[in-house]
Parts: structure tokens; C-alpha cells; sequence
């Protein structure tokens, strides 16, 4: 806490004073004829310079604004990465963020009930909790959950201005949820002249969605504001087989979910000198999502229970202000920023049970997060960058349910941590040859420790050769959640309570890598091989006592290793005319127990290409296929996690886009386009064959 009190202290010093430096330097450089705004960044190589803003959507593929926490060439560093941007999430016409990560080398993406369904992202076989993701700077897992992960399912994708996906462990720069890598979101800043737009879209299972907004900038100030709203109704997530073992009538056969979301994503910015810039970012979340699933079918067909029904309401709330200082003529460079994240869930389940009301009092789970950091960077030119930085994050947890009944007692758990973290990083290059970045990290929690992580990374370029040698290695760790901790969940027959003796999971993880660039950089292709070990991996545990009684509870009882190759092909053949492929092998085990992780597929392939006939018409191309993976049965016995395995799938998805004139555009898209019907997870149908299309007003 000390350390990160002086942290503080320095930098808002340093702030105070370079913004009298920044404001002298403005009043002495308004009149030059070239201008570099405070949020713009200067990349250089042997070839050439690059400006480079920092949330543009202009802003190069081929700079990592994440894997070093400063604007860096890809090339220059060994991490395994992959950079999407807003116009590829476009001319895909990927309208949720689950959709766009499912197609991308490394992840799984798991969603069940269909869109607005919650969804579980795994990195390179690891759980879906130990893969961190961010918007905008701020950390954004849920704390409202279980077990911490990032539930991706209400995220749509408007206003996202460019997504990086950091793969390996990422702890040394990120700290806690960052062993198996990290996703960082990156809002669309405005700039231009005053752009308003509508979209509306219509097509499959009851869909019509609406999005509108503006973007643009005016002097100093620039701003992008987009209101969505997104709505599906008449998805039945349910298997044919699951309903015909439970006798499904044909009411039952075709009850649908409904998912209803509404969102508002801002980014705000103003330069208030030549160096000095202030922004502020907020996305809103409120989305009602009724569902009815096999386990509701299970209860009334095989229970007696009636009109079973379930329906989650979720208000998420992510704001973030930040104050970017370059000062003493670019030597030095800072950010300070303040955040705040809360999650307030509320879970229903309708129906009766023998006359009474199945669930009478909904279950709430309520989190918040407050984030301080602040990092700067010496820029020392030839001689590298140094980096150094803290943060310090709030918090909070509560879960709370009524007493319905003498077999529900209900519950009212409320808990808080406070995490305090200081880290330094080191990014040079020798002769052009030999580039690379090392950082260390410390972590000091309140409930579960304190944690010392790192990574190198470092990156070979062949001379003449367009050769790339990447590698790195680096350590993770993932805290309990406050829920694993202090849950205290007391009924007749059973208890779920948590463990504050839980130890953090840790893992040491490391690739190498080749990649190769031919036909005037035109053609990349590569491969990397990574492996990763985990060691006191939390899992829920049960006991039966003497009475029967059926207890629940958390504990590090076992030990994991995962490896595999990713591979990748980028040809740009014509002009016009694009190709992408990739293709993930994956091998991940429990090594407790020697049996195949959960929802872990070991091969996954997927092609994209993208084509403009003609200057104003684009098609997009998608082909994904997954191998089989182990899962839960959800018929028959329920103790064994990987007792059950599903079939692979591969779909096809086309895209075209036509912009009509300067102020209409029209689109047209099929998702599933062979009617495929396959699960993920094993109990959940995936949506069919369906079309859409829409068209969008600009000024």
C-alpha cells in the first residue's frame, strides 16, 4: 500500500509538473506547422516513422498497443497476438463480441441459450476465469460471478473500435486472471467532421436490432456516442433427442428464448494543450434474457413441476476517465486513470412445484470494482523504453436470496478485497536484429497474498531474410472469487460454503514461434508452439456427512498441463481479394486424474476471406470447424465432468456489404448457411440456418 501511496504521489507530481511544461510548450509550438497531439505516438524502425493514434480506427494492424502497454510493432516482440479491427468486425457483420472471438485462433468460445446466452471464453486450453479481458483500460471480469470470468454474452460489438488478443501467460504486465492471456478492448474514437448514422437490421429467430449514433471531433474535443438496442425471440436451444427422452409436448418442442438487450457505449476526449489530453470512456449494459432449457424440461416432465421458467436481468455499468501527459519534449509519457465497474444480476426462476411457486424470491449477485493506476514511460531512444506503473483496485461481493420454504433457508453473503500492484518493464533492440521486452510484477491482496509475476519476450529478425523468431515465457496467476471464498449458502440436506483458506492457481508458460514474410510482405505465414502447466487449480468439491447431508464447497486439489500449436496463413492475392486461415491443435489434461479437460476441443480451423468486386460491394467468407471435445452428460449421471463427448461441427457464414451512395448502405448476411445443428456446450443447441439484413443512413 506504501508503495503504491509514493507511486501515486510521484505521478501526480509529475503530471502537475509536465503539465505546466506541456502548456509552455503549446503557447511556444501553436504555430508550427506540424502538430503531434498528446494521444498520438511516434513508432520507429529502421525503415520508416509512424504516427500512430491510439484508438483510431485508422490505427495499423501491425501495432500492439496492449502487449506492451505502448505503441509497438508486432514484429518486435515474441508475444502471441492477434489484432481485429472495427472494419473487419464491419464487412463480417459480427454483431457480439462472442461471435467475433469464436473465429479466432486460441480461443473456444462456449454460449449456452443461444445469443444473450452466458458464454465462457477458454485461451489455449485454460479455464475461462484465467483469461483476463479489459475495455478501454479498465479490467472488466465479472465479480458477480462464481467463479470471476468474463461473460461476453450481452457485449455487442458497437463502438468497438479495434479488439487485441494477447495469448500466454500475461501476469507480469496485468497482474490476477492473467495467466492464461489477456483480451483488450478498444473503444472507436471520433475524429472528422460530425458523422450521425442509423442502422436497423432485421432477419432469423424474431431478430431487429437498432443502433444509432455520431462520432466525429471539433477542435480539441472529440466524442463517439452509439445507442443500440438488440432483440431475439424464438431460439429453442433444446436438442430433439433431449426432448424425446423427457417426453417434450409440442408446446414444450417449441418454446423459445427471449433476449432483449439495450446499450450505450461513449468515448469523450479533449486536448487541453499540445501534450496534455483528458478521456473519458463509459459502456451501459441492460439487457432481460428468458430462457427455458433442458433442466427446465427435465423438472417439468420428469418432477411434475409446471411452467418452468428462467429469466436473468443484468444492469452493468463501466466508466473509466484518464489523464495522458507527454512531457520534457516526448522523453517521458503517463497516463492516470480512474475506474469504476459494477454488476447487479438478478436471477428468476418462474413456475410451480406442488401448487407453490418454484422460486418465489429471485437470487441477486451485486459486484463493484474501483481501479487507480497510473503507469509512465521513458522513452531513452536508441538506448529502449522503460516502463513503470501501479494500480490499485476495490472490491466488493454480495449474493443474497429470501427464505422461501424450510428446505431454503436463503442467504445474505457480502465480502470486499483490496489488491495493491507495482510493476517495471524493460523494452529495447540490438542492432535491429535481436528486439524484445522483460517486466516483473508484484501483487499484494488482501485475502490471498502476495504474488511476484514475470515474462520475457523476446524477438529475432533474420536479416534479409523477412524471418521472424518469436518466443517468451512467463508466469500467471488467478485468485479465488470472493464468492469461492466466503459463499454460505445453508439448506435441508445440503450446504454450499466457501473457503478463505484458498491458495491462488499459478502457472508458468512458455512458446516459440516462426513466422516468414514473402512476396513483398503480400504473404505471412507462421507457427507457434506453446506449453503451459498449472498447479493448484480450484475446483468445487462435495462431501456426504454422516446425516446424508450433501456439503459443497472449493479447494486447490489438482494440476493441469495444456500444449499445442497455433498456426496462421495471411495472403493478400490481389488488391481486392483477401485470404485468413488458421488452425489451433490443442492438448489439455487434468494431470490429478489423467482425464481430458471439459470443453477443450483439440483441433480447431478457420478460413475467411474477403473480396470487393467493385469499389463500393464487399463479400466476406467464413468456414469453422471444431473438432469433438468432453463434456458433461446431461442425461444419465451428472458426477463425471467428461463422461460425455460430442461430435465436431463446421459451419459456413457469407457476408456482403453495398454502399449505395455517400449516404446509404445496405448489407445482407446468412450465419449457419447448411443448417448445421450442433451444441456447445453439450445440452445446448447452437442457432441453425438464418438470413439477416439491414440497411444503414449516414451523413
Amino acid at each position: 500500500m506504501m508503495l503504491f501511496r509514493n507511486l501515486l504521489i510521484a505521478s501526480t507530481t509529475l503530471m502537475t509538473m509536465g503539465a505546466v511544461v506541456a502548456r509552455a510548450d503549446d503557447s511556444v509550438k501553436q504555430h508550427a506547422p506540424q502538430k503531434q497531439s498528446a494521444n498520438q505516438y511516434v513508432i520507429e524502425n529502421k525503415k520508416s516513422k509512424a504516427v500512430v493514434s491510439l484508438g483510431d480506427t485508422g490505427l495499423p494492424e501491425l501495432i500492439s498497443v496492449s502487449a506492451a502497454r505502448r505503441p509497438t510493432s508486432t514484429d518486435d516482440i515474441g508475444t502471441s497476438m492477434t489484432i481485429i479491427t472495427e472494419k473487419q468486425i464491419q464487412i463480417q457483420q459480427r454483431r457480439s463480441l462472442t461471435d467475433i472471438l469464436a473465429r479466432q485462433p486460441g480461443l473456444n468460445v462456449v454460449q449456452t441459450g443461444g445469443p444473450g446466452g452466458t458464454s465462457s471464453i477458454f485461451m489455449r486450453g485454460n479455464n475461462s476465469n484465467e483469461v483476463k479481458v479489459r475495455l478501454d483500460g479498465m479490467d472488466i471480469n465479472d465479480g458477480s460471478s462464481t467463479n470471476g470470468m468474463f461473460d461476453a454474452g450481452q457485449f455487442v460489438t458497437d463502438g468497438m473500435g479495434r479488439i487485441e488478443i494477447l495469448r500466454g501467460p500475461q501476469s507480469g504486465l496485468y497482474g490476477a486472471d492473467a495467466m492464461a492471456g489477456v483480451i483488450d478492448i478498444t473503444t472507436a474514437q471520433g475524429q472528422g467532421r460530425f458523422k450521425p448514422f442509423v442502422r436497423i437490421e432485421g432477419g432469423g429467430y424474431g431478430t431487429f436490432n437498432q443502433t444509432f449514433g455520431a462520432r466525429g471531433s471539433k477542435g480539441r474535443f472529440h466524442y463517439n456516442v452509439e445507442f443500440s438496442h438488440y432483440r431475439m425471440d424464438g431460439f429453442n436451444n433444446i436438442p430433439s433427442y433431449i426432448e424425446r427422452y423427457y417426453g417434450a409436448n409440442r408446446q414444450q418442442r417449441h418454446e423459445g428464448n427471449r433476449n432483449d438487450n439495450r446499450g450505450v457505449n461513449i468515448r469523450l476526449g479533449y486536448d487541453v494543450t499540445h501534450n496534455f489530453d483528458l478521456g473519458l470512456t463509459a459502456r451501459l449494459i441492460q439487457s432481460n434474457n428468458h430462457s427455458y432449457s433442458l433442466y427446465d424440461l427435465q423438472s417439468e416432465n420428469l418432477y411434475g413441476d409446471k411452467g418452468v421458467r428462467e429469466q436473468n436481468n443484468q444492469n452493468e455499468a463501466i466508466v473509466r476517465g484518464t489523464a495522458h501527459l507527454v512531457s520534457f519534449h516526448g522523453l517521458f509519457d503517463q497516463v492516470l486513470g480512474l475506474g469504476y465497474m459494477t454488476n447487479r444480476n438478478r436471477w428468476t426462476e418462474t413456475g410451480t412445484s406442488y401448487g407453490s411457486p418454484v422460486n418465489p424470491d429471485p437470487d441477486y449477485y451485486r459486484s463493484s470494482r474501483l481501479k487507480v493506476d497510473w503507469h509512465g514511460t521513458f522513452n531513452f531512444k536508441q538506448y529502449g523504453q522503460l516502463l513503470i506503473g501501479a494500480e490499485h483496485f476495490h472490491d466488493t461481493f454480495n449474493t443474497s436470496h429470501t427464505a422461501s420454504s424450510m428446505w431454503d433457508s436463503g442467504y445474505d453473503t457480502s465480502a470486499s478485497m483490496d489488491t495493491t500492484a507495482g510493476y517495471g518493464q524493460y523494452q529495447g533492440n540490438w542492432n535491429h536484429i535481436l528486439y524484445g521486452a522483460a517486466n516483473i510484477r508484484y501483487d499484494a491482496n488482501s485475502r490471498y497474498g502476495n504474488h511476484v509475476t514475470w515474462r520475457v519476450a523476446p524477438a529475432i529478425h533474420v536479416p534479409g531474410t523477412g524471418t521472424i523468431i518469436k518466443a517468451s515465457a512467463g508466469s500467471g496467476f488467478h485468485g479465488p472469487s470472493l464468492y469461492q471464498l466466503f459463499a454460505n449458502q445453508v439448506g435441508v440436506g445440503y450446504s454450499e460454503k466457501g473457503n478463505p483458506n484458498l491458495k491462488a492457481e499459478q502457472l508458468i508458460g512458455y512458446d516459440a514461434g516462426v513466422e516468414q514474410k514473402l512476396l513483398h510482405d503480400r504473404l505471412n505465414f507462421g507457427a507457434t508452439w506453446y506449453d503451459n502447466r498449472v498447479r493448484n487449480l480450484i475446483q468445487s468439491s462435495l462431501s456426504i456427512d454422516s446425516s446424508y447431508d450433501y456439503n459443497y464447497s472449493y479447494a486447490n486439489v489438482a494440476k493441469a498441463r495444456m500444449y499445442g500449436v497455433e498456426a496462421f496463413l495471411n495472403w493478400k492475392a490481389l488488391s481486392n481479394l483477401e485470404f485468413n486461415l488458421s488452425y489451433t491443435w490443442t492438448h489439455a489434461r487434468d494431470e490429478t486424474n489423467d482425464v481430458q479437460l471439459q470443453r477443450r476441443p483439440q483441433h480447431k480451423f478457420n478460413f475467411n476471406t474477403t473480396w470487393t468486386p467493385i469499389r463500393d460491394l464487399t463479400f466476406s467468407g467464413n468456414i469453422l470447424y471444431t473438432s469433438g471435445w468432453r463434456d458433461l452428460p446431461v442425461i444419465g449421471s451428472e458426477s463425471c465432468s467428461t463422461c460425455a463427448k460430442r461430435h465436431g461441427y463446421f459451419t459456413i457464414d457469407v457476408a456482403a456489404n453495398y454502399k449505395i451512395n455517400r449516404y446509404v448502405s445496405v448489407y445482407a448476411r446468412a450465419d449457419n448457411l447448411l443448417n448445421r445443428q450442433f451444441e456447445d456446450p453439450i445440452g445446448y443447441l447452437q442457432p441453425g440456418r438464418a438470413g439477416y439484413g439491414g440497411f444503414m443512413l449516414n451523413y
